[in-house]
Parts: structure tokens; C-alpha cells; sequence
């Protein structure tokens, strides 16, 4: 009965997610102000859009949204990578918060005055996704830093998983206030709640060390200009792996992502402003569950071949919820969609941050921050514009396929990323 239980618990330990980085106090106090600004951000993720549709009435604004935050991070989110690793990195994260946080009381205050203007949503929007660009490269690049190699799949594994969780609660606790508040009281109180609880990623940033950059091998002053920004793609150039990452995550984001739709979908479809929360948490919902059950994705050696099944399962996943024609199906469908989305976001951040040397890891998280977070803005576009032309159920279902088909084509063409395997066996990682 003993040998029974003690089986039982080692396979629990084998699939349960790694709590060890949480040792770590830096660590800790990092993941806990992040976690709890996160919560906040849902809700401004939920009530942008919900305010745009309601001024405009059309999901082809609501997609324009996309573009208002994909513009900046591709100008600044590289800049910001580079910046990352000439600056210290602390002292970044402490001037691009407070942009942030001032994009954020920008909308509220909008809200309160009840300026109504499309416009100045999407400029606001562009500000607060300016200051995401210049902070993002910094904030992952650091992480290296605060946990021991051996530890950084763990962490960032619990990074997603933890994020996820808060894109969960937060949309649902928006769609809680949306349903209990016309839309003009119901904004102003979602964008205060975001403005207040992002005050502990400050908090947490401002107990971090200082973070300055690592020294260039040839001993000289590295500049944030774009000299070194190219450096960087030199860099990454020479990673066939890494660049097919992207190439992959591209598609699956901009051809797939289904957010953009989501206001129309719960307003013809699923029966009004209750359902709008459930939707945007349903791809978080997955994610977060995968994340718990996450610790088999460690001892994963086929990396490639596991980051090609993860999308080609969200694609597949996507087109299925745009079928569904009730809102607990389509939950579960984009549930699916988001588990598979943190398997895919685990292996690839986990590429970069381990095999990356610190001096680059600020670049290249800067073209991360480019491809994951400008993919899914591209995509809004893709959806609303799809969506004004053919209908919301084509947007996804013909998306999700493309995006699927697309990834296979793509791995046959270049099987680098088939043939990658972890370097390092899941038995030394421990």
C-alpha cells in the first residue's frame, strides 16, 4: 500500500506544474506584483474593445485596435530590446511601468468624460502599447537573472501558467461588471480597477537589484541605436531553429486568433454582454489547466516536432469553436485552443532565455515581444476584417484551418524544427 502511494505521488510530482523558483525571494516578489498587475490588465483588455463596439457598432473598429497596438510594438519593441541590454534593465522597467500606468488612467479618465471618440481610443491604445514594448524584452530578460538556469523552464512555465490564470478571473470579473452595469458606468469602474491593482508590479519592481548590462566580450560600450538592433538579427540569423519558432507562432496568431470577433460573436450569438466574459476567458482557461498539468514539458526532447503539434492543435481547435452554436461548446473549444497555446509559448520562450548568452537576450526578446505580442494584434485585423466581409463563423473556421494547414506546409518545407531536440537531456535538467 505504501509502494502504492508513493507511486501515486511521483506521478502527481511528474505532471504537477514546478513550484521550485517560487524559493526564490526576488523571484517570488516579481512573479506575485506581475501576477496581481495582470489580473488588473484583463479588464482593460475586456472593456476596450466592449467601449469600441459600442461607439462604433462594428468589428472592423474593434480589429483596428489590433493595429493601434501592433504599430508601436514593432517600432519601439525592437528599440526596446536593445535598450534592454545597454540599460539597466530595473531601471527600464520603472520608466516604461509608469508609461503604462499613465496610458491606463488615460482611459479612465476618457471614460469619465465621456468622450466617445474612436480616435482617441486608439491612441491611447498605441501609448499603453508603446510602454508594453519598451518593458516586455526587459521584464523576460531578466529572468535568467533571478532563478538558476537548471530553474528557467520551470519559470517560465509558471509565468504563463500564472498569467493565464489571471486572464481567466479577470475577463470573467469584467463580464461580472458589464453585466451588472450599463456599459457607461460599467468602463470607468474596469479601468480604475486595472490602474489600482498595477501598482504592485511597480511595488515588486522597485525591491528588484539593480540590473546593468553584460559586458560586450570585445570590452566595448554598447549603445541602444540600431547598429545593435541588427546585431541582434545577425544573431538570431544564425538560428535556424528560433527564426522557424517565429515563422510558425506568426501563423498560428495572425491567421487564427478569434478575440477580435468576440464581442459580435456574444452579442448575435451566445445571448449578449454575460457571454463576452466567458469568451474572453475561455483561451486563458485552457492555458491556465494546461499549465497545471505542466510538468511534462520539461522532460520533452523532441522540442520542434512538440511546438508543430501545439499549433496545428490550436489552428484545428479554433476552426471547431467557430462552428459551435452554443457558448459552453465554444468555451470548451478555445479552452483546447489555449492549452496548446501554452505548450507552444513554454518551448519557445524556453529556446531563447536558455541558449541565448545575456548580452543578446534583451534583443531578442525584443523580436519576441514583436511576433507574440504584434502577431495576435495582426490577427484582430485579419478577424474584423474577415468578419465584416464574410461573417464571424468563416473569420474563425477558415482561419484556424489555414493557420493549421499553413504550420505543416511550413515544418515539410524546412524540417529544422522537426528535427530539433533539446541539447540538454531531461534527466540533467533536474
Amino acid at each position: 500500500m505504501t509502494d502504492v502511494t508513493s507511486d501515486r505521488r511521483r506521478g502527481a510530482r511528474r505532471w504537477a506544474i514546478d513550484l521550485r523558483p517560487l524559493r526564490v525571494p526576488a523571484y517570488r516578489r516579481v512573479w506575485t506584483g506581475n501576477a496581481i498587475a495582470m489580473f488588473g490588465f484583463q479588464f482593460t483588455a475586456v472593456a476596450v474593445p466592449v467601449e469600441m463596439f459600442d461607439l462604433t457598432g462594428g468589428s472592423l473598429w474593434v480589429g483596428l485596435l489590433g493595429i493601434a497596438g501592433f504599430v508601436p510594438l514593432l517600432i519601439f519593441g525592437l528599440w526596446g530590446g536593445a535598450v534592454a541590454d545597454a540599460r539597466d534593465r530595473r531601471r527600464v522597467l520603472l520608466v516604461g511601468g509608469c508609461v503604462l500606468w499613465a496610458s491606463t488612467l488615460g482611459l479612465l479618465v476618457q471614460s469619465l468624460a465621456g468622450a466617445r471618440s474612436p480616435l482617441l481610443l486608439l491612441l491611447l491604445v498605441g501609448l499603453q502599447s508603446t510602454a508594453f514594448a519598451i518593458t516586455s524584452p526587459a521584464r523576460s530578460a531578466i529572468l535568467p537573472r533571478l532563478v538558476p538556469a537548471e530553474l528557467v523552464p520551470a519559470a517560465t512555465t509558471l509565468n504563463f501558467t500564472t498569467f493565464t490564470a489571471a486572464a481567466v478571473f479577470g475577463p470573467l470579473a469584467a463580464g461580472l461588471i458589464f453585466a451588472a452595469w450599463q456599459v457607461g458606468v460599467a468602463l470607468p469602474i474596469a479601468y480604475a480597477a486595472d490602474a489600482l491593482l498595477f501598482t504592485a508590479s511597480l511595488w515588486a519592481t522597485l525591491r528588484l537589484p539593480a540590473m546593468p548590462p553584460a559586458p560586450d566580450p570585445d570590452g566595448g560600450v554598447r549603445k541602444a541605436g540600431f547598429a545593435s538592433i541588427i546585431d541582434g538579427f545577425r544573431y538570431l540569423a544564425t538560428t535556424r531553429v528560433l527564426l522557424l519558432s517565429f515563422a510558425i507562432d506568426l501563423i498560428a496568431m495572425i491567421l487564427a486568433m478569434p478575440r477580435a470577433l468576440f464581442p459580435e460573436l456574444a452579442q448575435e450569438r451566445f445571448g449578449g454582454a454575460s457571454a463576452v466574459g466567458w469568451l474572453y476567458s475561455s483561451i486563458a482557461i485552457g492555458a491556465m489547466l494546461g499549465g497545471l498539468t505542466s510538468g511534462w514539458i520539461g522532460r520533452v526532447r523532441r522540442q520542434g516536432l512538440a511546438l508543430t503539434v501545439a499549433v496545428v492543435g490550436w489552428g484545428v481547435a479554433i476552426a471547431l469553436a467557430g462552428l459551435a452554436g452554443q457558448l459552453w461548446v465554444a468555451v470548451v473549444l478555445l479552452g483546447v485552443a489555449g492549452a496548446a497555446d501554452l505548450v507552444s509559448a513554454t518551448l519557445r520562450q524556453s529556446m531563447l532565455l536558455v541558449y541565448a548568452p545575456d548580452r543578446m537576450r534583451g534583443r531578442l526578446q525584443g523580436v519576441n515581444t514583436v511576433v507574440v505580442a504584434g502577431g495576435p494584434r495582426l490577427g484582430d485585423l485579419r478577424a474584423g476584417a474577415m468578419a465584416a466581409g464574410f461573417g464571424t463563423g468563416f473569420a474563425m473556421v477558415g482561419g484556424g484551418l489555414a493557420a493549421a494547414v499553413l504550420a505543416v506546409l511550413l515544418v515539410v518545407a524546412f524540417p529544422a524544427l522537426l528535427r530539433y531536440r533539446s541539447t540538454t537531456p531531461a534527466e540533467e535538467r533536474r
